[in-house]
């Protein structure tokens, strides 16, 4: 956006319990100590979170978390029971704080005889230096639809719609909850694409999302978030390296009698020949798998996908069997 940038104090705060320490200066948005409660329902409780300028950062976490609260708090949307909430270094309901960032909610409305053009000559309007409506028609994919009404479109196109209004008016950081639910494989990717474009030149993005993919090829930090706290912080490679889990590959014609419990095998997973051990003891799992004499061929030994390491997370936190 044209306008300058507000001044900004230079308290520092940091980007994790154990991370890099960053001036405020650096930072998009942040959450510091803060709690927000529904009632009897503790949605956020003294929550700390840290949004880099410049950076990609994803919320995940089961439904319920406290993620899509994180997102409405600092858009100024909702107000934190205690704690402070800060936007660009000023607080969320400030005006020019609000002006710096485009947002996609989870769920989104449009007035049914506006065209898709209409709407965002619309919403442009509220930006001093707006991208052009062109512009913003090709990089989401909508210059066909330019001129149908709103009420005519498919879910995944008024989906389509919502994101693109988010970056309309050159924001320097966008905050997009769910932005690919609805969408099918082709619509997310050309998303991703636009997403990816848009931290080239600088911008800055917090994401809230159920597709892990979509966290590994956007996100450069992940925040697991379970029961109104952060549980795991940092790279997609920190998150799983904060479990012992292994995936245990091989080909055989069947399962090797093996004691699951012991070897420490969570899951196994089978598609014809070939069967994967979700384990946390590897090491002996492969022993075994040797000593059983069961023959067997192409043994791969990888780390966890981000799913199971989330899922173990999530119940470590809660004191669960893992």
């Amino acid at each position: 956006m044209s306008q300058p940038r507000p001044s900004q104090p230079s308290v520092r705060a940091d980007t994790s319990s154990a991370g890099p320490r960053i001036a405020d200066t650096d930072l998009a948005a942040s959450l510091t100590g803060v709690t927000k409660r529904y009632g009897a329902m503790t949605a956020l409780d003294n929550i700390d979170l840290t949004l880099a300028r410049g950076e990609v950062l994803a919320l995940l976490g089961p439904n319920g978390a406290g993620k899509s609260t994180a997102v409405s708090l600092l858009l100024g949307l909702r107000k934190a029971d205690s704690g402070q909430v800060r936007l660009f270094g000023r607080s969320p309901d400030d005006p020019a704080a609000r002006r710096m960032v485009g947002a996609t909610p989870q769920d989104t409305g449009f007035p049914e005889t506006l065209r898709v053009g209409e709407v965002i000559d619309l919403v442009s309007a509220h930006y001093p230096n707006p991208l052009p409506k062109a512009e913003l028609l090709d990089r989401f994919g909508l210059g066909t639809l330019a001129g149908r009404q709103t009420g005519g479109l498919s879910g995944g196109q008024k989906r389509r719609l919502a994101v693109a209004l988010a970056f309309a008016g050159r924001p320097e950081a966008v905050f997009l909850d769910e932005p690919t639910t609805g969408l099918d494989v082709e619509a997310r990717r050309m998303l991703w694409a636009a997403v990816d474009g848009y931290v080239a030149g600088g911008g800055t993005v917090l994401l809230t999302t159920h597709y892990l993919e979509e966290a590994e090829a956007l996100a450069r930090r992940i925040a697991v978030i379970d029961q109104g706290r952060v549980v795991a912080e940092g790279s997609l490679a920190d998150i799983r390296g904060r479990v012992s889990l292994r995936r245990v590959r091989f080909t055989a014609a069947h399962l090797p009698p093996l004691d699951a419990k012991a070897l420490g095998i969570e899951r196994v997973e089978r598609s014809g020949t070939e069967i994967v051990l979700v384990t946390a003891r590897a090491d002996d799992t492969v022993r075994a798998l040797v000593m059983s004499g069961a023959p067997f061929a192409d043994l791969d030994v990888r780390a966890a996908t981000l799913e199971e390491a989330l899922m173990s997370i999530v119940r470590s936190g809660r004191g669960e069997s893992v």
